[in-house]
């Protein structure tokens, strides 16, 4: 199933990565006033509002600053660079077992977003000044550089974070190379975007 492509359709009917999409069943329909809440928070701010791979995604100063997601248990404010963070009330999590940083506050309850928002919002600017200086977190050790494209959809995906770090080193060098290797930021945010099945089952970019 496609994922979507306009911005709204998350608000109102989910991401598009499954079967679920469009129907009562979605996991945004269950978090969706805390959802909207952020959405609010995060416009209120002056970030500028995007679709990327299937979630509302925020820039600032050219640089994707924050994402939203949901899932059945919990939904979510990623931070692209989340490790520059300082973190003083600890509400920070790692995205999934193999990740180095916390980049994500996650929220298991209605009303949790209302609960934290002095904070969240006191994260975002922090965020938002980071971006503005160009400051970039440290990148995870791994034996090989991973672009822009693909970090961003790992940081955005814990399941997919979590399918990447199980690859061999060598299938996680092929990504890097085939991700890496177009010359527009657009052409490897898409092959980051359509690498995700293959990765999921465990394969390298030239394995069928």
């Amino acid at each position: 199933m496609a994922m979507i492509t306009d911005v709204e359709d998350y608000f109102t009917k989910g991401c598009g990565r499954c079967d679920r999409f469009g129907t009562p069943d979605c996991s945004t329909r269950r978090w969706i006033d805390d959802i909207d809440e952020l959405r609010a928070m995060l416009l209120a701010e002056g970030l500028t509002e995007h679709v990327k791979w299937g979630h509302p995604t925020y820039m600032h100063a050219g640089r994707n600053v924050a994402m939203l997601g949901a899932f059945r248990d919990d939904h979510r404010l990623t931070f692209m660079d989340g490790a520059l963070l300082k973190d003083p009330k600890g509400l920070l999590e790692t995205a999934g077992p193999n990740s180095e940083h916390p980049t994500l506050i996650r929220f298991t309850a209605l009303g949790q977003v209302a609960e934290h928002a002095e904070t969240i919002r006191d994260y975002i600017r922090e965020a938002m000044a980071n971006a503005e200086q160009g400051l970039r977190p440290p990148q995870p050790s791994r034996e090989v550089e991973l672009p822009d494209e693909l970090v961003e959809a790992l940081a955005s995906d814990p399941e997919l974070s979590q399918a990447f770090d199980a690859l061999t080193p060598g299938r996680q060098k092929s990504w890097a190379f085939q991700i890496g290797g177009a010359k527009q930021a657009k052409t490897r945010a898409d092959r980051a975007a359509k690498a995700r099945e293959k990765i999921m089952a465990g394969k390298g970019a030239l394995e069928r």
